[in-house]
């Protein structure tokens, strides 16, 4: 595993524990010779992952549309690229990186967890897909998914998929050892599909 996208907040969020974590990870990452993707940004946990890991000698790839690069791109990283849309933003991150990791952050960093997680459910890729909670910052997403279980909208298979935790320890351990199996959407005991 070399090159892991992060997705995560423009802010920084009220709690410095965020932050702190962003900088444990970036430490993290140069340790065992990993190289951060991530959206590009200088500001918030963006930046502070991202400078946390050239700081130490690190590589960080940042990639950002034209829009959002003309307010906040971080010069200071190994490589920045520059796309026109948020598609080709996401697409490049996706096929760039060997894992997914999102931190805490807003809706952004939602919608790129969400869709990674939707494309492994799919089988589109069989890449680790994380999610780092931090001070609980996503129980709430997460009694929402298990809702969806219940309610016969997520199937248990590809929700234990998503790998939870609540530190950075042993991050690359729990990546490498998950059981990232694919089990059909479209399987179904009963007949609900052919209605």
């Amino acid at each position: 595993m070399k090159k892991i996208c992060v997705f995560c907040g423009s802010s920084s969020g009220k709690d410095p524990v965020y932050s702190n974590a962003a900088l444990e990870i970036g430490d993290y990452f140069v340790n065992n010779s990993i190289s951060l993707v991530y959206g590009g940004g200088n500001i918030g946990l963006m930046g502070t992952i991202s400078s946390s890991v050239m700081d130490k000698g690190g590589h960080v790839i940042g990639i950002i549309p034209e829009m959002i690069h003309e307010n906040v791109s971080h010069k200071g990283i190994s490589e920045l690229i520059v796309v026109k849309t948020m598609h080709e933003r996401k697409a490049l991150m996706y096929n760039m990186s060997d894992a997914f990791l999102c931190l805490p952050g807003g809706i952004g960093s939602l919608e790129e967890l969400l869709e990674v997680f939707t494309w492994l459910q799919l089988g589109y890729h069989s890449k680790p897909v994380m999610v780092m909670n931090i001070n609980g910052f996503y129980n709430n997403l997460l009694k929402q998914l298990e809702f969806m279980v219940e309610e016969g909208f997520l199937k248990e298979e590809h929700l234990s998929n998503l790998i939870v935790r609540d530190n950075p320890d042993n991050l690359l351990d729990h990546m490498f050892t998950a059981d990232i199996h694919y089990n059909s959407k479209w399987d179904e005991n009963d007949n609900r599909n052919k209605k």
